[in-house]
């Protein structure tokens, strides 16, 4: 398979990235295609569906071999469970799967046709192998069960302080955003140091921050 896009998102690196689709809405991403799919008649009919899902590489994962079993950040990494119970990215093929809001679509773009998606889980420059409509009436399962990822879906948000150079350098809608997956608390679920400084890149920024008793600082 050949990629047919790529998706320009805010997030430089692995780290910070929502662990699901769909989390943090705030979160805007662009679909740019490549140029043989710069063809208006393909997004015929998509502007009538609100949702997307995106079938995409996890291009920072590629790996000779697969184990059968990976842990779960989500179990705090010391629990092992089949591969195929999980979406982690060591698996026999690396795709990745999200549904994502379809906010709008710009055909007369200089780069084409482009998707402007919400609530994506892909750092910057993911490529994507395909899109394919959400269907409510047959993609979505209200009674359906979660298996082990039930028992850590229910968690408070952290209160987030950003420093005043943090709150100057990002417009009001890129710090909601990053407030939003901060809350969510993106360490492993091992990881409880509070004295430990993590970093991310969002939005071309070099973001800091520490978590002590529930309360995120971010800083420079």
């Amino acid at each position: 398979m050949n990629p047919i896009a790529h998706i320009e998102t805010d997030f430089g690196s692995k780290f910070g990235v929502p662990r699901q689709s769909g989390l943090v809405p705030e979160l805007i991403g662009r679909i740019v295609f490549e140029p043989a799919y710069r063809v208006p008649e393909a997004f015929r009919g998509l502007e009538g569906f609100s949702h997307i899902w995106l079938l995409w590489d996890f291009s920072e994962a590629h790996h000779d071999g697969w184990s059968p079993t990976v842990r779960p950040p989500r179990l705090g990494g010391n629990v092992r469970v089949g591969v195929f119970a999980t979406r982690s990215p060591f698996r026999p093929n690396p795709i990745g799967l999200s549904c994502v809001q379809l906010d709008r679509i710009e055909l007369d773009s200089p780069d084409g046709p482009v998707l402007w998606v919400r609530g994506a889980d892909l750092m910057n420059g993911t490529p994507i192998f395909d899109i394919k409509p959400y269907l409510p009436f047959t993609d979505s399962h209200p009674e359906a069960s979660g298996g082990f990822t039930q028992q850590t879906l229910q968690q408070p948000e952290l209160e987030v302080e950003f420093a005043p150079e943090v709150e100057r350098l990002l417009p009001a809608d890129k710090l909601e955003a990053l407030r939003k997956v901060l809350a969510a608390d993106p360490r492993p679920h091992y990881q409880h140091d509070d004295n430990r400084v993590y970093g991310l890149e969002f939005n071309a920024l070099n973001v800091h921050f520490t978590i002590k008793k529930e309360k995120i600082s971010v800083f420079l």
